[in-house]
């Protein structure tokens, strides 16, 4: 019997007001690796990035996230290149939701990625849920209206 090499799984996100589509995400990458870590985007990266500040702090979206079942490893992401999380984590498989497919940033991530030996995995994007519409519609409920966004 030969041994296959270790499968080491990245999925990250903000995982920002948790729902459905992230628990999809973490579920549908588990089942395609041995060992999940789940990278946990850290707020100063989420307004660089995003221009969004989260409703939930880091480190309680790490405890959350570090929770989940599926997960093996939580990984608190605090540089915007997913290259330079990769030589922090080293793993051989980036998750992510198939809205990224085909998009300038998918590909070249996928380009990046290939030239160290990870595999880019698409997953469907959960449509029915998303944080951009949890936080329009909890500034909704403050009365802020459509300056939400993210």
């Amino acid at each position: 019997m030969t041994d296959s090499p270790l499968r080491i799984g990245y999925a990250a996100g903000a995982f920002d007001l948790f729902h459905i589509g992230h628990l999809n995400l973490l579920r549908h990458a588990k089942a395609e690796c041995d060992v999940l870590i789940a990278g946990v985007v850290s707020d100063e990266m989420l307004q660089l990035t995003k221009g969004i500040i989260p409703v939930i702090p880091l480190a309680e979206r790490m405890e959350i996230v570090r929770h989940i079942s599926y997960v093996d490893r939580v990984h608190a992401e605090v540089v915007p290149d997913k290259l330079d999380t990769w030589k922090e984590v080293r793993f051989t498989h980036f998750f992510k939701g198939d809205d990224w497919r085909g998009t300038e940033k998918g590909l070249r991530l996928e380009r990046e990625f290939a030239a160290v030996g990870v595999e880019v995995v698409y997953f469907p994007y959960t449509m029915s849920t998303s944080s951009t519409v949890l936080r329009r519609a909890l500034a909704a409920l403050n009365g802020e209206g459509e300056r939400v966004t993210g």
